[in-house]
């Protein structure tokens, strides 16, 4: 019995962010008694972010115990669980604007915020700071294919007008498939044949190993928090289409902008933490790497879990989101190349994101596809 408390006061004080699970049973009783939609929306929106820093936190746990090569597929694996989560809960629900977006706005909350943050926080403490300009290049390089491939459908529907969207649902298919080859390739060069390009990252975070739960606890903790965020999210979707109702803003918005912070809250928080100590290829493997699993590998995923359910899920996003992606990936790429940061960088790219938020706020696309 004492050992269980012990357990569970590691896990409780794991993350100060853990102040907020008291949200958890609220956001859960406020969906199950059907409380008022923006009621609702804001107490399981409060309520994923502690779980997400668990999630996080037992994901490590459980990593440790399994070895380098596996501990890094499962941290690629979960390492934006939450989002994955609540894009399968929107699926489902045919809510297919909520899942381009918040895949969308995943992506760039990541390359703009977090990054940008990431230099401007550790270009306070240091005038100049380094990082892994391969590791970097690659991963950007990672990220301009998968931007290719979501300009091809918006340029293939453009070009082909057509009310039938059969050709393009089509196209995202293969498209996909092609992306999650190239996603289980990547995986392939970073565990294996190229480890070596990785190990001054994990030699930084080397201090911090050492687990503080048994792995059978860190893989119950998983379950749990992964049901846990499954309810949360159900219920978070559910009030979407009250919450646009009332407040007037946009399905793209909430998609975009809000559902990203509740998924990265714990992981921005890490990346700028680790950037202020001077880790920056933790930092910007971080932020660069998660927006790289989320185009290469969630995105492609979610098209095809849509083909199973009878979803038309699909790779076509709007023009004007498909030309900020572009624009994001371009000015990330031109920052990176020389493999040193300053906090006028990361201003920069705060800016742009402070822009694209602002622009997508007053943003009123028809729904669907």
């Amino acid at each position: 019995m004492q050992q269980a408390l012990v357990t569970l006061k590691v896990i409780l004080l794991s993350n100060y962010i853990n102040v907020l699970l008291v949200f958890v049973p609220l956001g859960i009783v406020a969906g199950m008694l059907h409380w008022n939609s923006t009621l609702v929306f804001v107490l399981n929106f409060l309520a994923i972010i502690p779980l997400a820093a668990l999630l996080g936190f037992a994901t490590e746990e459980l990593a440790l115990s399994v070895g380098q090569t596996l501990g890094g597929l499962m941290n690629a694996t979960f390492g934006n669980a939450v989002e994955l989560i609540v894009s399968i809960v929107a699926l489902l629900k045919g809510e297919i604007r909520i899942v381009q977006a918040s895949m969308l706005g995943s992506i760039l909350s990541n390359i703009l915020l977090v990054l940008g943050m990431c230099f401007f926080a550790g270009g306070l403490r240091y005038q100049e700071q380094s990082f892994n300009q391969t590791v970097a290049q690659t991963m950007s390089s990672l990220m301009a294919v998968a931007t290719a491939s979501l300009l091809i459908p918006a340029a293939f529907r453009a070009s082909v007008p057509s009310d039938e969207t059969t050709e393009l649902l089509d196209l995202s298919r293969g498209v996909s498939i092609v992306l999650l080859v190239l996603y289980v390739l990547y995986l392939y060069f970073q565990l294996k044949t190229h480890a070596d390009l990785y190990s001054e990252q994990e030699s930084e975070d080397d201090e911090q190993e050492e687990k503080t739960i048994t792995a059978w606890t860190a893989g119950g903790l998983l379950v749990v928090i992964t049901l846990l965020v499954a309810f949360c999210a159900e219920f978070l979707v559910d009030s979407i289409d009250a919450l646009v109702a009332a407040s007037g803003i946009s399905k793209t918005f909430v998609g975009l902008i809000l559902i990203p912070i509740v998924g990265n809250a714990a992981e921005h928080v890490t990346s700028v933490t680790v950037a202020y100590k001077n880790k920056m290829d933790l930092a910007v493997g971080i932020a660069i790497g998660s927006s790289m699993q989320i185009a290469l590998f969630m995105t492609p995923f979610l098209v095809i879990l849509g083909w199973i359910v009878g979803q038309p899920m699909s790779l076509y996003f709007q023009t004007f989101e498909t030309a900020v992606l572009f624009i994001s990936v371009l000015i990330v790429n031109y920052l990176i190349q020389d493999g040193k940061s300053n906090w006028l960088e990361g201003a920069l790219l705060m800016g742009v994101y402070a822009i694209i938020s602002m622009a997508f706020f007053l943003y009123r696309p028809e729904d669907g596809l």
